[in-house]
């Protein structure tokens, strides 16, 4: 068959229609790549199996209007983008202008995972774009690995898996191995890579019990853009046998570590203040952001697990740096979740839980919620009352700067002010009643706030007055217990007075509600008195 024998032998002649026919096309180079999987060795010696992956890794960024349309389905007549038919590559009617990026998506996915990874590892080489490469290693990952699908409607998942059910469908092991395989080849860079498609790799690398390298690999990954993920895609199932919770806390907070580092690793730091008094934001301060808001509802979400230990939810709430949070409204919400659905713990446990919360950050709404919640320690109430007063001494000041500066430019401009206005009986009646109903609402809040000031001032001596007769009782009663005496009928009388005033502070003080049972200790003082 060589040339030493006959001038145009077989040899000759079956490169010569390697190289001029079946090279040129991309339907045979694709027909030809895959029949060399019967004899692999055999064409990777003869170079057939090069020139048909260098063949296709060009034609892939090349207008397919050049060489023909792709293959499809092999056996029958194959069917254009633009609906018309093939037969033996003459189309039967008009092709369409453009055509997207991804027409070689099925073609390449028909190929095995070996013939495959050096399809990809050629255009690499090439430089093709990453987004292309990265989306079709979606594309080959979604028609060989059942698990992506889960979440797909039925006919996706009839599409994605048509090639499959042509064979039998892959073990366990060979998904695995495929998962790993797809998990080296996929671009180690931000952004490439959606955070779906990397999620759904977790989710079945997880599902299949993987290799550790591959999970941490895939959590690194979406550690790199945190930021663009969703409250869906963070809800792991748990599938480890020892830990009956529901959701993979352990793996949202290796994934948060990881982005953080990243964030460090970027120049990533707590905003700092300017010469002109105003923060000066970082340039990940956004990202970091935008995922102190994402765990604070992926908390709420996890939150009501009765399984879900105390320590696993704290450590992931005060993972977030605190200059990431602008406002704990999020957070207090996930805590009280917490509260809601372990009424079982201690009051100790309750406060170790609310630090992780700076009560200087709630708005006023949950200020008033706060304040009102039975199921927060007394000391957190406190705090709540005293930031709530506050805030709302600085809206009252806020609120008089502002109406001071507008009465002081009606002045400048020679134009009367509210008061004037309403002495004459002429002017501007709305601007009148505006500034009638802006000063009725401070005078409400002053109110408002004398009468927090007023509650807050006496929480604070009945605590102290409690504390002083609690230790006073307890030293008499050590006292009279080292030096007996004979004591009178009255003396007897004014001691079981004097336990009895004890039993009732001591009830009072173990209230959990404090302003209402304050109230009315303080009545009974009076009377007693």
């Amino acid at each position: 068959m060589t040339e030493e024998i006959a001038e145009g032998n077989l040899i000759a002649q079956t490169e010569n229609f390697l190289t001029q026919t079946v090279l040129k096309s991309w339907k045979d180079s694709i027909k030809a790549l895959h029949t060399c999987d019967d004899v692999i060795d055999l064409a990777e010696k003869l170079q057939v199996v090069k020139k048909c992956i260098d063949s296709v890794a060009t034609k892939s960024s090349t207008d397919p209007d050049v060489f023909g349309w792709p293959v499809g389905q092999y056996g029958g007549p194959t069917q254009s983008p633009g609906g018309t038919f093939l037969w033996n590559g003459i189309s039967t009617g008009a092709r369409p202008r453009n055509c997207s990026s991804d027409w070689w998506y099925d073609d390449v996915s028909c190929l095995s995972l070996p013939l495959y990874k050096k399809v990809i590892s050629a255009m690499e080489y090439r430089g093709v774009n990453q987004d292309i490469i990265v989306g079709s290693l979606n594309h080959y990952a979604k028609r060989r690995l059942p698990g992506l699908n889960r979440r797909k409607s039925i006919s996706d998942v009839n599409s994605c898996l048509s090639v499959t059910t042509l064979t039998a469908m892959p073990s366990e092991e060979e998904q695995r191995y495929l998962l790993e395989e797809i998990d080296r080849l996929l671009p180690f860079q931000r952004g490439v890579t959606s955070c779906k498609l990397l999620f759904g790799l977790l989710r079945t690398a997880i599902f299949l019990k993987a290799s550790s390298s591959c999970m941490s690999n895939l959590e690194r990954r979406i550690g790199l853009q945190l930021d663009k993920a969703t409250l869906e895609d963070l809800l792991i199932t748990n599938m480890s046998e020892s830990i009956e919770m529901l959701y993979d806390v352990d793996c949202v907070h290796r994934i948060l570590d990881h982005f953080l580092a990243m964030d460090q690793e970027t120049g990533g730091a707590s905003p700092g203040i300017g010469d002109d008094g105003h923060l000066l934001a970082s340039p990940s301060l956004l990202r970091i952001t935008m995922v102190a808001k994402l765990i604070d509802g992926y908390l709420a979400e996890v939150a009501p697990d009765a399984n879900l230990k105390l320590p696993k939810f704290r450590s992931l709430a005060s993972a977030i740096p605190e200059y990431a949070r602008p406002i704990d409204d999020g957070l207090y919400r996930a805590i009280d979740i917490y509260l809601k659905a372990h009424p079982h713990l201690s009051e100790s446990e309750k406060e170790e839980l609310c630090r992780v919360m700076d009560c200087q950050k709630l708005s006023l709404e949950a200020c008033t919620h706060a304040a009102q919640n039975e199921r927060l320690p007394l000391r957190v109430i406190v705090q709540v009352l005293f930031f709530e007063q506050l805030q709302l001494r600085s809206s009252i000041a806020e609120c008089l700067m502002i109406s001071e500066n507008l009465e002081g430019g009606s002045r400048q401009l020679g134009l009367p002010t509210s008061s004037e206005q309403h002495r004459g009986g002429v002017g501007w009646p709305l601007a009148a009643r505006e500034n009638q109903a802006l000063r009725e609402g401070m005078d409400g809040m002053k109110q408002r706030v004398a009468e927090l000031e007023k509650e807050c001032s006496t929480m604070r001596e009945e605590i102290a007055r409690l504390g002083r007769s609690r230790s006073a009782g307890k030293s008499r009663l050590f006292s009279l217990g080292a030096k007996p005496q004979i004591c009178s009928t009255k003396d007897a009388d004014a001691k079981a007075a004097t336990a009895s005033d004890d039993d009732k502070l001591a009830v009072v003080k173990a209230d959990a509600t404090p302003r209402l049972k304050l109230g009315r200790h303080k009545k009974n003082l009076s009377i007693e008195a």
